[in-house]
């Protein structure tokens, strides 16, 4: 696709620089085939970058690229939104990406509204898959340091108090909680016996806890202007229950800090935030008792009063706690038949009950299951095995990150 040299001299400088670096660009843009007529659109967009560098009229052809790439992306959203995300072919999704690309540098060339620039790189990294060294993830993350210098410098808000209600809980089955355990303990007493157990103050050496101290101003300082997906409800079991994009700062603004005249409950949950934003991993490390390297990492972000049902997953599970406290039950894979899960395929591994609110005339056998239970605190991590039912409530603002292996 395309003769000649990128045009590099189309953007401002910092971001030339990232387009420069990332040497893709510099490539003739290779194609996923789809159907002749994506392929036609997106090489026609792909020949606006690349043409001799006198080539005069540049505005008309920012305009006809802006026009195939949306084109494009209304054709590749309707194939990625038609039946299960898991049967989409992938190659629709690379085309997402690329259309995504394509509008992306038109509205750098024009010297667009940079917060717009950036919802377009997230919406190509949310729906899309990874093209060019996740170059749309660098022109997003740019984009964000040049708003934050233009703006004067880090947002300054007042830090909410954490709830105390902690303090309050009296918990009669204690998970086993251990302040250090070596590599071999953990999986000979745990893994191996699927047996939970709550490590204390085992993460406290991430720069999330020292000289990049997390904290909500700090998540808003390094992603505030990032869009993600929000799900709207208390949890995933209700009838109401939607998501629905929008910034972090948006969700910040209207689900922690004015949580009060909310009726709905806000939640940044099971998120591959890292992969949107690879600078956030900057603060963070992988739990070194996974040896793997195929780990699921997501984040979970939200106001006190978030509720995870009890369900289960079927991976190792490390749940790690950076900001706020939650309170955890768990319930061993041998009590599920008292645990009443639901019969429609796709939520098989969710129980029917609220678990602190149980109807026990519909769930009669679920006070003789099993359980342990923990407030889980920053520094902490909780190994949770596969197959074992946990319910999850969070105490106050809170923010948890998931590593599945």
């Amino acid at each position: 696709m395309g003769s000649g040299k990128f045009r590099f001299d189309l953007f401002e400088p910092e971001i030339a620089g990232v387009l420069f670096n990332c040497s893709y660009i510099n490539l003739p843009f290779q194609i996923p085939v789809v159907c002749e007529e994506v392929n036609y659109l997106l090489t026609k967009c792909g020949n606006t970058f690349f043409f001799n560098l006198s080539y005069p009229d540049i505005s008309s052809h920012l305009h006809d690229c802006s026009i195939n790439a949306k084109i494009v992306l209304d054709l590749a959203w309707e194939k990625i939104n038609t039946g299960h995300w898991k049967d989409v072919d992938a190659n629709w999704r690379y085309v997402y990406t690329l259309a995504s690309l394509f509008k992306v540098l038109c509205l750098l060339a024009e010297k667009r509204n940079k917060t717009d620039i950036i919802k377009a790189c997230d919406m190509g990294l949310l729906m899309g898959a990874p093209l060019m060294q996740n170059i749309l993830s660098k022109i997003a993350a740019k984009l964000t340091d040049m708003l934050l210098k233009e703006r004067g410098c880090a947002k300054k808000i007042k830090r909410i108090k954490l709830s105390p209600e902690s303090e309050g809980l009296k918990l009669i089955h204690n998970i086993s909680r251990k302040n250090s355990v070596s590599h071999d303990e953990f999986y000979k007493l745990y893994v191996a016996k699927k047996e939970p157990v709550l490590l204390l103050d085992a993460i406290k050496d991430w720069p999330a806890f020292g000289t990049n101290r997390w904290s909500v101003e700090c998540i808003l300082n390094k992603a505030g202007y990032r869009t993600v997906p929000i799900e709207i409800g208390s949890k995933y079991t209700d009838d109401n229950w939607t998501q629905k994009l929008m910034t972090v700062e948006d969700f910040v603004e209207s689900y922690i800090w004015n949580k009060s005249c909310q009726k709905e409950i806000g939640y940044l949950a099971q998120h591959n935030i890292f992969d949107q934003i690879p600078e956030l991993f900057d603060d963070i490390a992988i739990p070194t008792y996974i040896t793997t390297t195929e780990v699921d990492i997501s984040i979970y972000f939200g106001p006190g009063g978030t509720i995870s049902p009890l369900h289960f997953d079927p991976k190792h599970n490390l749940l790690a706690q950076v900001i706020g406290e939650k309170y955890i039950r768990l319930y061993p894979k041998e009590a599920t038949d008292f645990l009443y899960p639901r019969t429609n395929s796709w939520l098989s591994n969710t129980s029917q009950v609220d678990v602190e609110n149980p109807d026990l005339e519909a769930f009669p056998l679920f006070p003789k299951a099993p359980y342990l239970e923990c407030i889980l605190r920053e520094g902490d991590l909780l190994y949770i095995p596969p197959g074992c039912w946990h319910y999850v409530r969070s105490l106050s603002t809170s923010l948890s990150i998931s590593f599945w292996w």
